[in-house]
């Protein structure tokens, strides 16, 4: 019971440390505050991540099965998830020892702060209503899996991409750097390629979708696409 306790927090574990290697590593001094504030924002969404999927053990079962999804999806999940932001941490960190670029106002601080919040709890929301809330593109067929249409899919078809991207793009401003604008967008450019991927497949591979796209239009940002 403890061992399987434990593991649950592995991943947490592992993300913080990554995090913190890479934005202190990287600035080459502990007392960055905007990297603290970046890593308590980053706690507080895999705490919460973990709290949903604590007694959901059939979703977790599910996100650990990362080797099941489509061919393509194994090249941009590592992209996606770890190699784009660590790029940005680095490039965040880098920019604020040398001094590469002046920084932002404080309100651009503020704005980021403000957009990692809503964006954490806006992807807390589509797992929450979402069963099949995977971390790999597959289609689900031993879990019986239908098309979702409550909760913040009612507005939109990936609203977990929208979380995602919107928490990526809010971390340069927190984090004061305009030079990580450069790796954020092109992370959440991957994720975009990701949401056209998974979409073209959701048509073509589940009984529902096809219907359901006609009714939802948008697949990350309602009136924009």
């Amino acid at each position: 019971m403890h061992v399987s306790i434990l593991r649950r927090f592995v991943p947490v574990i592992f993300s913080l440390t990554v995090t913190s290697v890479c934005l202190f590593g990287s600035v080459g001094r502990m007392d960055w505050w905007n990297a603290w504030v970046l890593l308590g924002l980053n706690c507080a969404a895999s705490i919460g991540t973990m709290a949903l999927l604590w007694r959901n053990t059939e979703l977790l079962a599910e996100r650990s099965n990362i080797r099941a999804g489509k061919s393509w999806d194994r090249a941009i999940v590592p992209i996606a998830v770890l190699l784009g932001p660590m790029a940005t941490w680095i490039t965040a960190g880098l920019d604020t020892r040398f001094r590469w670029s002046g920084g932002m106002p404080t309100v651009a601080f503020a704005a980021g702060v403000v957009v990692a919040v809503l964006a954490a709890a806006w992807t807390a929301w589509a797992m929450q209503s979402n069963r099949f809330f995977s971390a790999v593109v597959r289609i689900q067929k031993d879990r019986g899996h239908s098309v979702i249409t409550s909760g913040p899919y009612r507005f939109v078809r990936h609203p977990g991409y929208t979380g995602m991207s919107a928490f990526t793009l809010a971390t340069p401003l927190i984090l004061n750097s305009r030079w990580a604008f450069a790796p954020a967008i092109a992370t959440a450019a991957v994720t975009v390629l990701r949401t056209v991927l998974e979409d073209r497949t959701l048509c073509n591979e589940l009984d529902g979708y096809a219907d359901y796209t006609r009714r939802v239009k948008y697949r990350l940002m309602p009136a924009i696409w």
